[in-house]
């Protein structure tokens, strides 16, 4: 349902957020996603995506399934343990005037798209343009707490981490029963999904929202529920080529909207590369299998891990866990990764410097200073 390359950066960032010292002011974060970024909303909802079921959740603490779509943590919760607070909890987990939405919150929702139309067979399912009406309802609810200038200020002031994309193809375009891959070529769906999404931003900039943070898509031509395409099981490159057009025209649809909204300050994530490494050089990061999963799923009814599924022996030697969610070794390996990578690359300035901290990391990253 969703793609791993969306949230890498986003996450790790999402737990580096979070870590300020005491003494300062901290800084805020709203959610707005997939399955992937999923955290639990969509147990809320009559939706077949969900995954609060057997066997998700086995090698997550207690061994519950909580809603998100992996055997154990996703990389949000791993980075956030690094970091010793909590993730945002699920909008529809809250009470309207809960006082938790001043501390952030999480939209996401499996199935979503940034077309309304994607994901439609799953029921009910918070959409992209569902989860900005719900960040409106939360800001209204900050306003009636705190007052109209502290709750601008406040919406001014906080980061938006955004993972969309993935379903509009995997389960839209890419599907033959669907209207969308019969009705555009691929050059018309890419204009459709990004015209739709420079409406999405701009919408999230009139509600105060400055620091957007959106993570491009990672190989989807690679993930279990699209080898099985491919009568040898390898990577479908022509679904492979159409996602980097994707990451490309998003690139430059964000840096005109930065041109053209005030103090916008949107930022382009391209974690592909490094998902497309651990995929295919699986053994270099202490995995066996890569190209299918390890729950024995069924991608004709939906590739889920359901509780009558087959389970590998070993999890820890597979990426994925589904036919499109990693495995909780895959989220630690790739969070273990990300997060040395880059706050290594933070401290080794052509100028020696000191190890930056969380926060000046975080301002490094995302140029809010």
């Amino acid at each position: 349902m969703a793609n791993l390359g969306q949230v890498i950066v986003g996450f790790l960032i999402i737990g580096i957020v979070a870590c300020v010292d005491s003494a300062e002011e901290q800084v805020v974060t709203y959610v707005f996603g997939d399955s992937l970024t999923e955290v639990g909303n969509n147990n809320y909802l009559q939706s077949l995506a969900k995954s609060n079921f057997p066997f998700y959740g086995i090698d997550y603490e207690g061994g519950k399934a909580t809603g998100r779509f992996t055997n154990g943590r996703t990389i949000g919760d791993i980075i956030s343990a690094k970091l010793g607070v909590p993730s945002p909890p699920p909008y529809l987990s809250l009470a309207p005037n809960d006082d938790a939405i001043l501390k952030g919150v999480n939209y996401a929702s499996g199935g979503a798209g940034i077309l309304n139309d994607t994901g439609l067979y799953f029921i009910q399912r918070m959409t992209f343009d569902d989860q900005i009406k719900s960040f409106e309802k939360t800001k209204e609810a900050i306003k009636a707490k705190i007052g109209q200038e502290a709750a601008e200020k406040h919406v001014n002031q906080a980061v938006y981490f955004i993972g969309m994309g993935s379903n509009d193809y995997v389960n839209n375009f890419l599907q033959p029963f669907l209207a969308a891959g019969q009705q555009y070529t691929h050059d018309e769906f890419v204009e459709l999904l990004t015209s739709t999404l420079g409406e999405q931003f701009t919408r999230l900039h009139q509600l105060g929202a400055r620091k957007m943070i959106f993570h491009g898509l990672g190989p989807l031509g690679c993930i279990p529920s699209q080898r099985v395409k491919s009568t040898r099981r390898i990577c479908l490159k022509q679904v492979n080529l159409w996602v980097q057009e994707f990451n490309s025209k998003v690139e430059k649809l964000v840096a005109t909207l930065n041109k053209h909204l005030p103090y916008a300050q949107i930022s382009f994530a391209d974690t592909y590369p490094i998902v497309l490494d651990l995929i295919e050089n699986p053994t270099s990061y202490g995995f066996k299998i890569s190209n299918t999963s390890c729950c024995n799923v069924d991608t004709s009814v939906g590739g889920l891990c359901l509780p009558n599924s087959k389970l590998c022996n070993n999890r820890r030697e597979y990426v994925f866990w589904d036919a499109f969610h990693p495995t909780d070794a895959a989220n630690a390996v790739l969070a273990d990764k990300i997060f040395t990578t880059l706050f290594h690359q933070a401290s080794s300035s052509p100028a020696p410097a000191p190890t930056p901290t969380p926060r000046k990391f975080l301002m490094t990253l995302i140029n809010l200073d």
